[in-house]
């Protein structure tokens, strides 16, 4: 079953549009959710709206305020809130085109699939969709999403596109906050030398799947086992690290950098090489 798109509208170049749909292109994972209960009676505890001078109010009594001063606020209808329209709110106009690379990752958000809206959309959401392929470009547009006026970097992927949301500039803190703080200090290029070995001996392919929360996983594990009504087992603190000699680590983790690294290909070539050959006579039994 298909999942709700998060938002529909057109997607615009110029004079060309066309209905698209926006759908996350995530989803969160089965994270371990914990529930508030009382610690004798384990019942769950309900999150009751309530008012300094009225007690416990209904959610429908609720409205939206922005607060302008200290405790005073200006009361705004849904009504009024859907008034404020832009372009951008049904149309994503696209601005300009840019390289990929010109956009700093730290302003990457989330990603959306963006695809046509109806049959009527497909032939002019290809056209955009392979003319933006063959440019190799990024293109820029804005949309408005929960309340929210959002940047765009739309890309195209397959028989689709992705539209990245991203970051507004006052929303990436400047870099000079902390890294400032860093002495401006030289390695020893030996050292250098030797950690580029390092990297060169762990270098693979990123394969997501392999990737696998081991702290929910432990979660799991530990509900599962009080489920059972086991005793928990008290987990040693992780040890802290010891201050050693830099270059002597450094030499150590070559070697044991270079045995997890050891291809799987060349570990059964190698295994072979040792096993012991079949005798003809054992053959022949």
């Amino acid at each position: 079953m298909a999942s709700r798109p998060t938002w529909q509208g057109h997607l615009r170049l110029s004079l060309v549009s066309c209905p698209v749909a926006l759908y996350t292109a995530t989803e969160s994972g089965g994270e371990v959710h914990f529930n508030m209960l009382h610690k004798d009676t384990h019942n769950r505890i309900r999150m009751i709206p309530t008012d300094p001078d009225l007690g416990p109010v209904e959610r429908s009594d609720l409205v939206r305020g922005f607060e302008y001063e200290k405790d005073q606020y200006i009361v705004l209808t849904p009504e009024e809130i859907d008034e404020v329209r832009l372009e951008s709110t049904r149309t994503i106009d696209i601005e300009t085109f840019v390289e990929a690379a010109g956009i700093d990752r730290l302003y990457w958000d989330s990603p959306y699939f963006l695809v046509p809206d109806g049959k009527l959309a497909v032939e002019a959401f290809v056209v955009i969709r392979d003319a933006m392929a063959k440019a190799g470009q990024v293109a820029l547009g804005r949309v408005v999403m929960h309340q929210r006026e959002r940047l765009l970097a739309i890309e195209p992927r397959g028989a689709g596109m992705v539209a990245w949301s991203l970051r507004r500039h006052d929303e990436v803190r400047d870099t000079a906050e902390l890294f400032d703080d860093i002495p401006d200090k030289k390695a020893d290029p030996k050292m250098i030398a030797i950690a580029e070995k390092i990297i060169e001996q762990q270098e693979g392919p990123f394969d997501p799947s392999q990737f696998t929360d081991r702290y929910e996983d432990a979660l799991r594990e530990l509900v599962a086992e009080k489920e059972k009504g086991h005793k928990i087992a008290t987990v040693k603190e992780p040890k802290e690290a010891e201050v050693i000699d830099l270059m002597d680590a450094l030499k150590r983790s070559l070697g044991q950098a270079g045995e997890r690294r050891k291809p799987a290909g060349r570990a059964k070539a190698a295994a072979k090489k040792t096993a012991p050959k079949k005798t003809a006579a054992k053959k022949r039994a």
